[in-house]
């Protein structure tokens, strides 16, 4: 890429020669024997100085003045750097609010293309005061060499896939067989005892909430509280330090954390944030974006005439800002760092949180946007997982079931409707079926694959599952928002008591109430996505909005009650025989062209007594009880799947579609989900009150 035997050293600083370079490629790129180039953009800049820091103290070594400018973008290569050499710029322009020019070079800025840091970035209103050197965390230029020891990606097939979406630092805080020293770390996750237990739980991949670099919001800060989420990004392309053991290597320690997990056949995918930073609104600090090209990176408010009014962040997140991915330069430092963490770190996919801000253009959503164009025909980013949040808080947000048909999208149909329907609310029979069937009325069969849907009962904001059946209402006191902030609307009920309690009556309907909850989850159409400790009763205390709780409320408790111990066991064997039938996984039925000739599978839909539904029952408010037959054929060696469905308060006896000899293959009733073949044959079954059972019968 640069070839210095054309070009003339243009002055030396300390140690360094310092020549034009090449504006080709954005941020540092390394040849090795000679130096690092570096290249920023910053159109409207006068002066861009690269600053050198010593790697331990972090004191300045010198500033260089980068030589060169092409276009909107500054360079310069610079002999005698190796990797592990800390950086920052300090850029010279105007400052003018009006015109959007916040240019001031008293604020050191984080390299947009940095792929490591040296530390946390920790808001400090006294450092961040005048010359802002000590408070901000240095980038840092990474040698990408790394041995992966011939581990292959799994490339695991959607109709396999088992989303399990986890913390970093949650997972393993508290395990008692991760070594302290890399508890709640990269290497935590990577430890035997962890990949094990996620390999004998049956999930596929996992879906890790934010890990690129963040920086928690000054508010919380002052009240003595953390973004512990991580939605609050700083830096797309550096892996967050706080989860290393010795944050300067977060980046090895991030890649043997996936090299560990695609050995056991795990895939990894992100949650990544591309639609705010944590530069916030018109008051936030400049730390990085802003302080290079504010008034291109985000999104502003317009006058009458179209004219940017830049004093007005446009807010599609609620979190101050919105970036504005219309433009190209933003366009490609978004496209190439996700192409980044797919090449250099191995990941599998992404989940993108509020994915609707990302696909708007003149801030109208647009599902033919630039942005799904060049994921669909990048060579690399086409081939992962990509799952939408397939809403914002901005103007025409929600878009579930808009997306590109090589995207998967959360499901919050499927969460209400199955959370209510358990909860014993009416009229909800049709829409049952709907979302258990893979929710064709949104995810329209012959365009999109029936494992579109992401299903889900919990995800990392709202009530865990544990706390779904135990709380009415939420309890997020400790988030210091006076219990106003978390949603109000979570189907959720406590069978009597709020809270924990010793009732053995309440403690064992509830039990039940989550095993139908998960058995329904897991034998859906879709692509089913499990809450890490919603297999283990994980509780948040009712808190269902705890992304500020970096402690116990938010850490998962690995001391196990026999009743906790009965529920993961449940959920194993759930998983085992999703994973077991493809009637489960792939269903593909006549009327559905999307795997054109290879649809053989049938499905009818019964009352209790055996008859198949008639429209009066479908839309009878008052139904509560169905059960659904799943055929793969009647040839030798086929299977038939029936499945009995009663959130009724009273005891059903089922009307089977065969007299014949059937096997249980759950019923939540019981609380351990293994398999069992009923005695001799048989027309009838009884299935007790709010309750779900799955029978087979192979021909």
């Amino acid at each position: 890429m640069i070839n210095l035997s054309k070009q003339s050293k243009l002055f030396s600083v300390n140690k360094f020669d310092v020549y034009a370079g090449s504006a080709k490629k954005l941020g540092p790129t390394i040849v090795k024997g000679l130096g690092v180039n570096f290249a920023i953009y910053c159109p409207q800049a006068h002066k861009v100085e690269l600053c050198l820091f010593d790697q331990q103290t972090e004191a300045q070594i010198c500033a260089i003045e980068l030589p060169a400018k092409k276009g909107r973008v500054w360079h310069g290569f610079v002999t005698n750097i190796v990797p592990g050499q800390l950086y920052g710029y300090r850029v010279y322009g105007d400052y003018n609010l009006d015109e959007g020019l916040v240019f001031d070079h008293e604020k050191l800025l984080i390299d947009p293309y940095a792929k490591a840091l040296s530390r946390p970035l920790v808001w400090n209103e006294r450092l961040y005061a005048g010359d802002s050197q000590q408070m901000i965390s240095k980038s840092v230029v990474v040698d990408p060499e790394f041995d992966w020891q011939d581990a292959e990606r799994p490339y695991v097939p959607d109709s396999d896939t088992v989303v399990y979406e986890m913390h970093v630092k949650g997972f393993t805080q508290m395990h008692p067989d991760v070594p302290d020293d890399i508890q709640g770390t990269y290497l935590g996750l990577a430890h035997p005892k962890v990949v094990k237990y996620l390999q004998e739980l049956g999930v596929t991949t996992l879906q890790l909430m934010p890990v690129a670099a963040f920086m928690s919001e000054p508010r919380l800060t002052a009240l003595g509280l953390t973004n512990y989420w991580g939605y609050n990004p700083i830096n797309f392309f550096s892996p967050e330090p706080r989860y290393s053991s010795c944050g300067s290597n977060a980046v090895n320690e991030f890649k043997t954390m996936v090299r560990e997990l695609h050995k056991a056949g795990i895939e990894v995918i992100l949650d990544v944030v591309f639609n705010h930073s944590a530069e916030g609104g018109g008051d936030g600090p400049i730390l990085s974006f802003r302080g290079l090209d504010n008034r291109n990176f985000y999104l502003f408010d317009a006058d009458e005439h179209g004219q940017s009014i830049y004093r007005h962040y446009v807010n599609n997140t609620g979190c101050g800002n919105s970036i504005n991915l219309d433009n190209p330069y933003v366009l490609q430092l978004v496209t190439q760092s996700l192409r980044y963490w797919v090449e250099e770190m191995h990941v599998d996919g992404f989940r993108f949180d509020l994915a609707v801000s990302l696909a708007r253009e003149g801030n109208e959503f647009d599902n033919y946007s630039a942005f799904f164009k060049v994921l669909f025909q990048d060579p690399v980013l086409s081939q992962t997982k990509l799952i939408a949040e397939p809403w914002d808080i901005g103007y025409g947000g929600y878009r579930l079931g808009q997306f590109p048909e090589n995207w998967h999208e959360c499901n919050d149909k499927f969460r209400d409707t199955v959370k209510g329907f358990w909860k014993g609310d009416r009229g909800l029979i049709g829409d049952f079926a709907t979302r258990f069937m893979g929710s064709r009325d949104v995810f329209h069969k012959d365009l999109r694959t029936i494992n579109t849907s992401v299903n889900y009962i919990a995800y990392h904001d709202g009530f865990s599952l544990e706390d779904l059946v135990s709380y009415n209402h939420k309890h997020n006191e400790a988030n210091c928002e006076q219990n106003r902030d978390g949603h109000g609307h979570n189907l959720s009920y406590n069978y009597g008591i709020e809270g924990p309690t010793t009732d053995k009556a309440i403690n064992k309907l509830r039990q039940k109430q989550k095993r139908n909850l998960l058995a329904t989850l897991f034998i859906s159409q879709g692509t089913p996505h499990l809450l890490a400790g919603d297999e283990i009763g994980r509780t948040q205390l009712g808190n269902n909005n705890a992304y500020c709780q970096d402690n116990s409320i938010s850490w998962l408790n690995w001391q196990l009650k026999s009743v906790h111990k009965k529920q993961l066991e449940f959920v194993r064997n759930l998983i085992k025989t999703r994973h077991s039938s493809p009637l489960l996984h792939s269903l593909s039925l006549k009327d559905d062209g999307y795997f054109g000739y290879n649809n053989t599978h049938e499905v009818n839909w019964f009352n209790a007594n055996g008859e198949l539904m008639s429209t009066e029952e479908w839309h009878n408010p008052d139904t509560q009880i169905i059960a659904v037959e799943m055929k793969a054929g009647s040839n030798k060696g086929d299977e038939t799947l029936f499945v009995c469905i009663n959130a009724a308060t009273h005891d059903v006896n089922f009307t089977l579609p065969e007299k014949t000899k059937w096997s249980i293959l759950f019923d939540t009733r019981f609380d351990n989900g293994k398999p069992r073949r009923l005695g001799g044959v048989t027309k009838k079954y009884a299935v007790e009150s709010q309750s779900l059972v799955l029978l087979m019968r192979k021909w």
